[in-house]
């Protein structure tokens, strides 16, 4: 039977080189067979028909019998694509480890100093993603300020607010009376101010996002700004000084 163009280009999508894509398939329409037959049967160059075979075992697609000549078998499709998924889900673990602590932080390094950034984001989605997201990257500090404007926000990321707190993160939270207080059940460090006009979070002293508005959230900005955030930072510094702690 012959092979349709449509799945010879999914053996190539899936790593496989054109020679190896031949002898791979060779050995499905023929079976077990010698490199010297399967070079002339498939077309493979006899000079490149050993590394074609040997990454095709190392791959998982075909098996090698000992003796002399070798000869060679294909193992079924179902069990070398299970083979494939295994090896990509390997490299995709790797690409991200790689991306995450190596390449993500020469961007955020080259953005905070050339690039600041401001955003005015509007929208609970948009919102509550980028809060998400400046959690989820927050590693030593998090001060949060939550007036009656934020509350709901900071509902939704108390989960990983708190998580941050028992993953040894120096998480600070200050609130207004109006608050329930046993949300923050778990959170050692907080202090209630009897009024915040505007609040937010800082993580790490690279971004804030400021929420302005007492009763209800007139604005929300985020920045990378290190002046913005350094200022948003010692006027924070400044609230919880003169706040009460909780009782």
């Amino acid at each position: 039977m012959a092979v349709s163009e449509k799945a010879t280009a999914v053996l190539r999508q899936m790593g496989l080189t054109g020679y190896e894509t031949r002898a791979y398939l060779v050995l499905l329409e023929k079976g077990v067979m010698t490199a010297s037959k399967i070079s002339g049967d498939g077309g493979v160059p006899y000079s490149k028909i050993y590394e074609a075979l040997n990454s095709l075992v190392r791959k998982g697609w075909v098996r090698a019998e000992t003796g002399r000549p070798r000869r060679y078998y294909p193992k079924a499709p179902s069990e070398a694509l299970g083979a494939t998924e295994l090896r990509m889900e390997d490299m995709i673990s790797e690409w991200k480890r790689i991306v995450t602590n190596e390449l993500q932080p020469l961007y955020q390094q080259r953005e905070l100093r050339e690039k600041p950034d401001l955003w005015i984001l509007r929208g609970e989605y948009s919102i509550s993603a980028k809060l998400r997201e400046m959690l989820e990257a927050t590693r030593k500090e998090l001060m949060v300020a939550a007036p009656l404007s934020a509350k709901e926000l900071m509902y939704g990321g108390l989960p990983l607010l708190k998580h941050l707190a028992d993953s040894g993160v120096n998480v600070q939270v200050l609130i207004t009376k109006d608050w329930g207080m046993e949300k923050l059940a778990g959170i050692k460090t907080v202090k209630v101010r009897e009024h915040m006009f505007g609040g937010g979070i800082i993580t790490d002293c690279k971004e804030a996002l400021l929420v302005l508005g007492e009763d209800e959230a007139a604005l929300v900005i985020w920045s990378n700004h290190m002046g913005l955030v350094r200022f948003a930072r010692d006027y924070f510094q400044h609230l919880w000084e003169t706040a009460k702690d909780l009782s």
